[in-house]
C-alpha cells in the first residue's frame, strides 16, 4: 500500500488543481487582515465635535441656528474664557433659557466673564458634524469614553482567541472545509449585524463573534493549503501571507472611498459570503480524511487531483497508508505529553506571543507620528511586502530555523538602536524602526509555516490554533504595554520589545529543522525529528509497513 506522500507525488504536488485551490483560499487573507486592522478606520477620531449645553437644542431650533452658529455660541465663549479648553470634553456649567435672546444666549449672566463661569465635564451631549463617520461619533467613544474604543479591539482579539480554541478543535474533529465554510458564513452574518448595531453593547457582542469566525476562516484555510501540497511546496504557507498584507494595503483605499464606518464594515464583511461558493470547488483535506479512517474518500479526492493536474493514479491503488495511530479528540495534554512535542509547543507559544506583541507595538508606534492617516497606513503596510519575498528566497536554501532566529535578533537590535537614537534625526529613527517592523514581519510569517510543520496530522489544526492563540493574547496586551510604558519613558516599550525578540531568537534555535521533510503524521514522527530526520533527510521509516516514505 502506498503512503499518502507517494500518492501525492504521483498526483502532482503543486499542479493546476493545488494552484487553483491556493489562489481561492488565499483571498481569505484579504478579508481577515481587513477585519484585523479595521479599527484604525472604524474608530478614527471625529474631526469636529463639541459638547452641547443643556437647553441649546431647543434654543437652536427656535432661533434657526446652523450647527456652526450653535458651535460659535457654545465653544467660542468657553475658549475666550480659557484658551486651553477646546469645548470637546468640557462645557460651561450653565443652562440656556430658551426665552433669552437668540443673539446673546449668555446675557442672563450679566457682566460675568466667561472665564469665571464654572465648567463641567461632558458625558453624552456631544454634537458631531459627521455623526456616522466612525464608531467614535456613533457611540460617543470620545473624551472620557475613549477607552471603550480600545475595548472594542480587545474584544475582537478575545474573539480571535476563542476562535483559535473552539474552531481549531472543531476543524480537527469535523473537518477543515466544513469549519471553513461555517466560519465564512458566521463572519459574514456577524459583520452585517455589527454594521447595524443599535448600541455599543450589541456592537461588542457581535464584533466578538465576528472575531471567532474570522479566526476560523484564516487558520483553517491556512491548514488546508499546507495539507494538499508536497513537502517541497509548503512555501505556499509563506506566499499566502502576501494576501494578508494585500488586505492591509487595500484597507485604506476602501476607507478613503467610503465615508461611513457602516460602509467600511460591510465592505470587509460581505466578501465572506462569496467564499461559500468554495463548497463546489475546494475538497476536504485528504490527510485529514485518512486520520479519520476515511481512506476511500481520500483516494477519490486524490484521483480527482491527479485528473486536474493531467496525471493518472494507478488503478491498483485501493488504499492509502498513513498510520495506525488511534484518532482521539485532541487536547492540550496531547501537545505536551512527550518531550519533543512539549518543547516545540512551549517555544512556539512564546514565539507567537512575542511576534504579535512586537508587530502590533511597532505598527501603533509608527502610527503616532500624525500626518495623513490613509497614506501613512498604506506606506506602513507596504513595508511588509518584501518580507514574504525575502523568506521565499532564503527558506528553501538555508532552512527555516536560521531565518526564524535571525529575523528576531535583527528586530531586537533595531528596537534597541531606535530607542537610543537622538530625537533630532526622526528620519533615521523611523528608518531603523521600519527595519524592525520588516524583521518581525518575517518572524511572524515564518512561525506560521514552522508551526504547521512541527505537529502531526491528527493534531495539526489544534496545535496551530492553540499556539496562535498566544498571538491574540499579545494583540490584547500590546496597546496597554505601549502606551503605559511610553508614559514613563517614550522609548521604554522598545527596550521591552528588544528583550522579548532576543530571547525568542535564541529559543527558536532549539527547534528541529523542517526543511524538505514530509509532514509528520504521528506523535512518534515528531519525536524522531531531531535525530532521525536530521540524519536521514526526507526518509522516514513507517512503523507499520516497514517501508520508507
Amino acid at each position: 500500500m502506498p503512503s499518502f506522500d507517494e500518492v501525492l507525488k504521483e498526483a502532482g504536488e503543486f499542479g493546476r488543481f493545488q494552484k487553483r485551490v491556493f489562489f481561492l483560499l488565499s483571498q481569505t487573507g484579504i478579508t481577515f487582515s481587513s477585519l484585523y486592522a479595521s479599527v484604525v478606520f472604524l474608530g478614527r477620531a471625529p474631526d469636529n465635535f463639541w459638547c452641547r449645553i443643556p437647553g441649546a437644542a431647543e434654543l437652536s431650533e427656535r432661533c434657526g441656528w446652523t450647527l456652526e452658529d450653535e458651535r460659535n455660541f457654545t465653544v467660542l465663549p468657553l475658549h475666550l474664557g480659557n484658551e486651553s479648553v477646546s469645548g470637546e470634553c468640557k462645557r460651561l456649567d450653565v443652562t440656556w433659557d430658551t426665552s433669552v435672546s437668540c443673539t446673546s444666549p449668555l446675557a442672563r449672566y450679566g457682566n460675568h466673564s466667561t472665564g469665571n463661569l464654572p465648567l463641567a465635564p461632558c458625558h453624552d451631549d456631544w454634537v458631531y458634524e459627521q455623526p456616522h463617520s466612525s464608531i467614535s461619533s456613533e457611540y460617543d467613544l470620545v473624551c472620557g469614553n475613549a477607552w471603550m474604543l480600545d475595548l472594542s479591539q480587545a474584544i475582537l482579539n478575545l474573539g480571535f482567541l476563542a476562535g483559535a480554541f473552539i474552531l481549531g478543535y472543531a476543524a480537527d474533529r469535523y473537518g477543515r472545509i466544513l469549519i471553513y465554510l461555517l466560519s465564512c458564513l458566521g463572519a459574514g452574518i456577524c459583520g452585517i449585524i455589527v454594521a447595524f448595531s443599535p448600541n455599543f453593547t450589541v456592537f461588542l457582542i457581535f464584533r466578538f463573534l465576528q472575531g471567532i469566525f474570522g479566526k476560523g476562516t484564516w487558520m483553517t484555510c491556512y491548514v488546508l493549503v499546507t495539507e494538499i501540497v508536497g513537502s517541497d511546496q509548503r512555501i505556499v504557507g509563506i506566499v499566502i501571507q502576501i494576501f494578508f498584507t494585500l488586505g492591509i494595503i487595500i484597507l485604506p483605499g476602501i476607507a478613503y472611498l467610503i465615508p461611513t464606518w457602516q460602509g467600511i464594515q460591510l465592505a470587509i464583511s460581505l466578501p465572506n459570503f462569496l467564499f461559500l461558493l468554495y463548497y463546489w470547488v475546494v475538497p476536504e483535506s485528504p490527510r485529514w480524511l485518512l486520520t479519520r479512517k476515511k481512506g476511500e474518500k481520500a483516494l477519490k479526492i486524490m484521483r480527482n487531483i491527479a485528473k486536474h493536474n493531467g496525471k493518472f493514479l494507478s488503478p491498483h491503488y485501493s488504499e492509502i497508508t498513513i498510520s495506525d495511530e488511534e484518532v482521539s479528540n485532541p487536547s492540550f495534554l496531547d501537545l505536551v505529553r512527550t518531550p519533543q512535542m512539549r518543547k516545540n509547543t512551549l517555544i512556539l507559544m512564546y514565539a507567537w506571543f512575542t511576534s504579535a506583541l512586537i508587530y502590533q507595538g511597532l505598527v501603533m508606534r509608527l502610527g503616532i507620528i500624525g500626518g495623513n492617516l490613509y497614506l501613512d497606513f498604506f506606506i506602513s503596510a507596504a513595508v511588509e511586502l518584501p518580507a514574504a519575498f525575502l523568506i521565499i528566497v532564503t527558506i528553501d536554501r538555508i532552512g527555516r530555523r536560521l531565518p526564524f532566529a535571525m529575523s528576531n535578533i535583527v528586530a531586537s537590535i533595531a528596537c534597541l538602536i531606535t530607542a537610543f537614537l537622538p530625537e533630532d534625526v526622526p528620519w533615521l529613527k523611523t528608518t531603523v524602526a521600519t527595519v524592525g517592523r520588516l524583521s518581525i514581519t518575517i518572524a511572524f510569517e515564518v512561525v506560521y509555516l514552522v508551526n504547521s510543520e512541527l505537529y502531526p496530522t491528527t493534531l495539526r489544526n489544534f496545535g496551530v490554533s492553540l499556539c496562535s492563540s498566544l498571538c491574540d493574547l499579545g494583540g490584547i496586551i500590546a496597546p496597554f504595554l505601549l502606551f503605559r510604558l511610553a508614559a514613563i519613558w517614550l522609548e521604554l516599550p522598545l527596550i521591552i520589545f528588544s528583550i522579548l525578540a532576543a530571547v525568542c531568537g535564541l529559543l527558536v534555535l532549539l527547534l528541529p529543522e523542517t526543511k524538505g521533510i514530509s509532514l509528520p503524521e504521528t506523535v512518534e514522527d515528531v519525536e524522531q525529528l531531531p535525530s532521525h530526520f536530521g540524519k536521514c533527510g526526507k526518509k522516514r521509516k513507517h512503523r507499520d509497513t516497514n517501508s520508507y516514505i
